[in-house]
């Protein structure tokens, strides 16, 4: 009876040597696996990519006012009714189509006398109305040419204020959506180039974030944290910002 004790205390110890065995093996087979794959989350390469182009406009936009002073509002809509004719034919005669010129409705202001220290009374001493004018085109030059010469206007007894033309690039989401694949191209070329240095290789983009998108004028280096959208330039260039992030294998 002792013999058989003592052979299955044997056996039980046996069977808890290999069981500590077999969990020393699996708790270091886990713990590489883990440092493997660790290292592996790190092997990350974190790139910038650009790109830019030069585009220009195709739509050119033009605004101003005119007004009118007159005692009573009758006169005064009529001046500022035959103000809106001349402007009219000015635009149209200097290429424009009817369509792509915008009257906003007619503002007006009562003006009241001035009193001996220098206040506004309650008497009106007259009206002043005035109207804004917006023309959008996509014929550039034309608006160009007649933002420079508006001051004719004068001679037509037209008192009027000129903005500055602002211009736009009308498939401006189509030229993004370009712009950023080409950014995010170049981003895995200098990943790829900085990795092939090392011997390494560049394995999926893990992702991309886009950056600033910047529209300036053709020569300028204007950048801002916020991105710009130079409208007084006809001729522009746009820069494209991705920042992306791949794997090395």
């Amino acid at each position: 009876m002792k013999d058989i004790r003592e052979i299955k205390d044997y056996q039980i110890v046996v069977l808890g040597l290999i069981i500590a065995v077999g969990a020393i093996i699996s708790t270091f087979l886990f713990s590489h696996a883990v440092v493997s794959y660790q290292k592996l989350q790190n092997q990350a390469l974190s790139v910038t990519g650009s790109a830019s182009q030069e585009i220009t406009s195709d739509l050119a936009v033009w605004k101003a006012y005119y007004e009118v002073r007159s005692k009573d509002l009758k006169s005064g809509y009529a001046k500022i009714t035959a103000d809106k004719n001349n402007v009219k034919s000015f635009l149209i005669s200097n290429g424009m189509k009817e369509e792509d010129i915008n009257f906003s409705p007619v503002s007006s202001y009562p003006v009241y006398k001035k009193l001996g220290n220098g206040y506004d009374s309650n008497e009106i001493d007259g009206y002043r109305l005035s109207q804004n004018v917006e023309v959008s085109s996509k014929n550039v030059d034309a608006a160009t040419k007649l933002s420079q010469e508006a001051f004719k206007l004068i001679e037509k007894n037209v008192e009027l204020s000129s903005n500055t033309v602002e211009y736009y690039v009308s498939n401006l989401d189509e030229l993004k959506i370009k712009m950023l694949a080409a950014a995010t191209k170049d981003a895995k070329q200098r990943a790829k180039s900085m990795v092939e240095s090392t011997g390494g290789h560049i394995g999926a983009m893990n992702s991309a974030k886009m950056g600033v998108f910047q529209i300036v004028a053709k020569d300028s280096t204007d950048v801002s944290d916020y991105g710009i959208y130079n409208t007084s330039a006809k001729d522009k260039k746009i820069n494209a910002v991705v920042n992306a992030t791949f794997t090395i294998k």
